[in-house]
């Protein structure tokens, strides 16, 4: 099948900062390089962005003290790799496109545990908004240029 005819997977993603305008990022548990990403996830049926939002960040991450700031506009799309294209999801779909949102984590970090029921990251921490295209896998690194862009209100 080709690549182009598989739909693009419905998902969410969110920016979480702390008080000192660093970004939350974990290292997945199925990637064995040193790559990071900021939580996101897929979108179930007659769920809204926000609530889908909220529900991935808490399974991930545990996290539930956020302030939303903002919705940022419109939908960012990544691509997979040809290699990854048929394995991930169930090679139901050949990417993403996502809505994303940008927050505050107002919690005590006693409350981030990736020990979840379904562990996605084995590892946290916060990074400055400017090593985010560094640390990501490469086909979301434009992605993350573009995310990047929406951030710089928050952080200037």
């Amino acid at each position: 099948m080709k690549n182009q005819k598989l739909p693009m997977r419905n998902g969410v993603g969110v920016i979480i900062l702390n008080n000192q305008n660093k970004v939350f990022v974990g290292k997945r548990k199925d990637n064995p390089y040193n790559k990071w990403q900021m939580p996101q996830g897929g979108v179930d049926d007659g769920e809204s962005y926000m609530a889908a939002m909220k529900r991935e960040l808490f399974e991930e991450t545990s996290i539930k003290n956020i302030q939303v700031l903002k919705e940022i506009d419109g939908f960012f799309e990544y691509e997979l790799p040809k290699d990854l294209v048929g394995i991930i999801w169930k090679g139901k779909y050949r990417g993403q496109k996502q809505k994303w949102f940008i927050s505050r984590f107002v919690g005590n970090e006693k409350e981030i545990n990736l020990k979840t029921p379904n562990p996605e990251f084995i590892e946290w921490k916060w990074i400055l908004p400017d090593e985010l295209p560094q640390v990501i896998v490469d086909f979301k690194r434009v992605m993350y240029e573009n995310l990047l862009r929406n951030l710089k209100e928050f952080i200037d």
